[in-house]
């Protein structure tokens, strides 16, 4: 581990465990968590960093498994100096540490439908890299630009055409760090917006695990779309059903388990190790196949190295 850093006015820590900043409480630590006090400090820190030391730009943790290793290298974390909120023009402007189902409410108050966010774990940085959607609306079809830190330091805008979207999937180069993002929302009366984010989370709660240790859903729906919550919605290939027709609805493995609430929650039941989440997850997908012949990809970002003895 190298100790020839720059020296930011943000937060640099070394040996950072890196358990309690996922959803799932798992992972060992980064060599090095930085905390940049403003973009400015981000971009210096970049462009002096030595250009071989891996960088990870990192969320709040809600759609990540950390293995048992740690992460070598720089984790870059954003803060408070990244999650502000903007509405002028009908243009919302979001940090990219600014939380998915705030960005959501502030934009039913402005008038603005974003209500596809209100029910999506995690921030804005995490929703643009990976194309998130539900209820039939993704990111990118909201998207105008969002800017980034390259992982030498400049600072530059990408149109949605730049990001190249897909179905949970944005193109953006390793050690690059999304810091704010611009959205464009079709008008809305509020009081109608917030009672239709009220309904969504009223149905997310009924049929997810909202208040057990999980990152969301574990894998990519092989449809190729994520629910849109309408009556004609079909689930012959969705993740979940997969799962269920193969018998894995509350299997588990260690401290680890397919919820039973819904089958494609990877949950934490206490005490999970990383390489007991991820052997669980290898293992559903290795039944799926020989089940249905469909080859489930990994939605939750698995990142770091395993433990020494895995």
């Amino acid at each position: 581990m190298s100790l020839d850093l720059p020296c930011p006015r943000g937060t640099l820590t070394a040996d950072r465990p890196l358990d309690s900043l996922t959803w799932l409480r798992v992972g060992g630590p980064a060599d090095w968590l930085f905390q940049p006090a403003d973009a400015e400090d981000l971009a210096e820190f970049l462009s002096a960093l030595d250009p071989p030391m891996p960088v990870f730009a990192m969320g709040v943790g809600s759609n990540l498994i950390v293995r048992d290793g740690g992460i070598r290298g720089v984790v870059i974390r954003l803060g408070r100096a990244f999650n502000g909120i903007e509405i002028e023009d009908g243009i919302i402007t979001a940090g990219a540490a600014a939380l998915d189902a705030q960005v959501a409410r502030r934009a039913a108050d402005a008038g603005l439908d974003l209500t596809f966010l209100r029910t999506i774990p995690g921030s804005i940085g995490g929703a643009v890299r990976m194309n998130a959607g539900c209820y039939g609306s993704y990111v990118a079809d909201h998207l105008i630009d969002a800017q980034a830190v390259t992982r030498d330091g400049r600072e530059v805008v990408l149109t949605a055409k730049e990001l190249g979207f897909g179905y949970r999937h944005a193109e953006l180069p390793d050690g690059w760090v999304l810091t704010q993002a611009r959205f464009r929302a079709s008008a809305g009366d509020p009081d109608v917006l917030h009672a239709k984010m009220v309904d969504q989370l009223a149905r997310r709660d009924a049929s997810q695990p909202t208040r057990e240790r999980s990152a969301g859903s574990t894998f990519r729906n092989p449809a190729g779309f994520s629910s849109t919550g309408q009556a004609d919605d079909t689930h012959d290939l969705k993740a979940w059903s997969l799962i269920d027709r193969a018998g894995l609805r509350g299997h588990s493995w260690g401290g680890a388990q397919m919820s039973e609430k819904h089958p494609n929650f990877l949950v934490n039941t206490g005490g999970a190790t990383a390489t007991e989440l991820e052997a669980l997850g290898e293992l559903v997908r290795r039944r799926v196949f020989e089940d249905s012949g469909h080859d489930l990809q990994w939605e939750v970002v698995r990142v770091g190295d395993p433990a020494e003895d895995d």
